[in-house]
């Protein structure tokens, strides 16, 4: 630790601290736990000054001004509030090449893969090629610029499944963002003064002053350094060199997700990559489910369905990510760790997603989306604009319908507070969580894979996520249409080693303390008629069809009650899903064909997946799921 340290110099009008990096004196109002931390990353970074974040209106006014004077976003005079950011080309995803999890063994990161092939299910670094890394990037990354202290919490702020999270960072964008993705501020300061732990998060975008080369977009970054390292041993993380939003807001997937995910196994509870809805039937009768999706599968559109069914309600609990604990009665518990909703703008229209749209009419961030002359945003999805509005697209140049560019960046963004949603759950800030009573796990699938099924029991459910499939999606840099592996939709965010992890499942059927289990289902509304290459499933709205029967399923009184056995899982009976009123004709025997030279085939790549990738790691119960599936497949 060199000599500088930190003194607070209070502003006028209570806008935040501000503090001044001065020789030989303390920070009299951070907890010392937190002062430390933050004397180690000055120390480290040099920044020019230091600002201690409080969450107030006034400033986050004053950091949106500042960002709008440095050119990094532009005001939307369209709507109230809400900011338009353009960023560098090169930094515009999470990047899953340049993510990496540090612990001393491999093993307790990832599974050994059979030999030659590369770990699908997360990157490990050693300890000492991270020290290397850390020391080849950090020192002195931060000179010229603001270091801003982001106090924030994971869940309701007291809740007793909420965590709290430090983030250092050099970006006011993402000071903006975390504003709203987070509770940040003061009364964070608060639980921390009273000895909360917390994860210590450091982020920088790599762009020291004096610049060495030009900003693309007024954009900070540093494409050719990035790095996104997580601790989970010393519950740590430090991001460099992208400003993108899974990369740079650090209480997102690399809190909620890599770093909880080892925190819940460590204490016994779940952190998933899931939503949580809440649907109420005609009869008044509620129940809650979350669900497992990867990217791009319609994960916002289900929280926030506008059911096609006369009588049945869905309000929203979160769209991403969930953390479920069990209560004394053995009820798992679910909350839904962020504040606001960080989602995909293209593809979001009021035909879509009209709730969406009424959540991001104001106080928004968009980036990487198309603008109109009018001073509003779009993107493909949305209605062509009206006559004499122009669009630029996210690169800043004039764009005409029929281009052969993309207006919005496929990946672009809007960032909203989670309480402006017009169906928000009631009990979306429970402290105690909301009751769960189904799991659905689901994925892109254009043939073979049922609209619904539901597992066996527990076990096989498990089986099920582990053998989650979906085609790739735009928020990682992969390309094109490919069929991934990606068990529970957590393959970009385990913490650790997946055998562990499904090991860790398996176990809430064997605790010794009370316990109901979620019943687990699959769904895929994304089948394809192999003719035509034509959906055969509406989707959106009419998902509640499925949904009506998982909520009867929940509450059935015998097994096989609107159900039948299939060689998968149970199948809804015909007739028990609910068509009256659809639109058009649907192919029911289509949607629910499960063709057996599909099914081979799918086992024989699920073997070698296991087999290559998590090899003696696997859970026993989970291969013999696997060896009973082929046995019924090949029956």
């Amino acid at each position: 630790m060199s000599c500088l340290f930190l003194g607070v110099i209070r502003r006028q009008g209570g806008v935040g601290a501000s503090v001044g990096v001065r020789s030989l004196t303390s920070i009299p109002s951070l907890p010392p736990a937190v002062a430390d931390f933050v004397k180690g990353a000055v120390d480290e970074c040099k920044p020019a000054k230091v600002h201690v974040v409080t969450g107030t209106p006034e400033e986050t006014a004053n950091i949106l001004a500042g960002l709008e004077r440095d050119g990094m976003v532009k005001r939307l005079p369209k709507y109230e509030n809400c900011w338009l950011a353009r960023t560098d080309p090169k930094d515009v995803a999470r990047v899953e090449s340049k993510t990496v999890i540090v612990t001393k063994n491999q093993r307790d990161t990832i599974p050994i893969p059979a030999g030659g092939v590369k770990s699908q299910l997360g990157s490990w670094m050693s300890e000492s090629d991270w020290q290397k890394a850390r020391q080849d990037r950090f020192p002195g990354c931060m000179t010229g610029r603001t270091m801003y202290v982001i106090p924030f919490s994971m869940g309701p702020v007291g809740s007793t499944l909420s965590k709290y999270g430090v983030q250092v960072t050099d970006s006011p964008y993402v000071v903006a963002s975390m504003g709203i993705m987070t509770r940040m501020g003061t009364p964070v300061l608060q639980k921390l003064s009273e000895g909360a732990e917390f994860v210590r998060c450091q982020h920088s975008l790599g762009r020291p002053f004096p610049l060495k080369a030009p900003l693309v977009n007024s954009w900070p970054c540093n494409p050719e350094k990035v790095l996104i390292s997580h601790l989970p041993d010393t519950r740590q993380i430090l991001s460099f060199g992208s400003g993108y939003g899974g990369n740079s807001l650090l209480g997102k997937k690399c809190f909620a997700l890599r770093i909880a995910s080892r925190i819940a196994k460590d204490e016994g509870w779940l952190a998933e990559h899931m939503l949580i809805l809440g649907i109420t039937s005609p009869q008044g009768v509620k129940r809650y489910v979350a669900a497992a999706f990867p990217s791009a599968c319609g994960k916002t559109n289900l929280a926030m369905m506008k059911p096609a069914i006369p009588g049945w309600k869905v309000e929203c609990v979160g769209d991403d990510i969930a953390w479920m604990k069990f209560d004394s009665q053995g009820k798992l518990r679910a909350i839904n760790p962020e504040n606001g909703f960080f989602g995909v703008a293209p593809g979001t229209s009021d035909k879509t997603n009209p709730y969406a749209m009424a959540t991001i009419s104001k106080n928004t961030v968009f980036t990487n989306v198309g603008e109109t002359s009018d001073g509003g945003v779009w993107w493909e999805g949305l209605d062509p604009p009206a006559a004499g509005v122009t669009l630029t697209d996210w690169h800043g140049k004039t764009w005409k319908p029929g281009s052969s560019t993309l207006c919005a960046h496929p990946n672009s963004r809007f960032c909203a507070p989670a309480a402006q949603c017009p169906i928000i759950d009631p009990q979306w800030e429970s402290e105690e969580g909301v009751p769960i009573d189904a799991i659905i796990f689901g994925g892109r699938r254009p043939e073979g894979v049922p609209l619904v099924y539901e597992s066996f029991n527990w076990q096989h459910g498990v089986f099920v996520g582990a053998a989650m499939r979906s085609e790739a999606t735009a928020a990682a840099e992969h390309k094109g249409k490919v069929i991934m592996h990606d068990p529970f939709a957590m393959r970009p965010f385990f913490g650790y080693n997946f055998g562990d992890y499904l090991a860790h499942w398996l176990s809430m059927q064997s605790r010794k303390a009370p316990t109901k289990l979620p019943k687990i289902f699959h769904v895929n509304w994304f089948r394809k008629d192999p003719a035509s290459g034509a959906f055969l499933w509406p989707g959106f709205g009419e998902n509640a069809r499925v949904l009506e029967w998982i909520f009867k399923r929940c509450g059935r009184e015998r097994e096989d009650e609107a159900a039948k056995k299939s060689y998968i899982g149970w199948l809804p009976e015909a007739g028990a899903i609910d068509t009256k009123g659809l639109g058009s004709k649907v192919d029911m025997g289509a949607l629910f064909d499960v063709p057996k030279p599909f099914w081979q085939q799918e086992t024989k790549e699920l073997r070698a997946y296991f087999t290559q990738q998590v090899g003696a790691d696997l859970p026993a119960q989970v291969e013999a799921e696997l060896k009973a599936l082929e046995d019924r497949v090949h029956s």
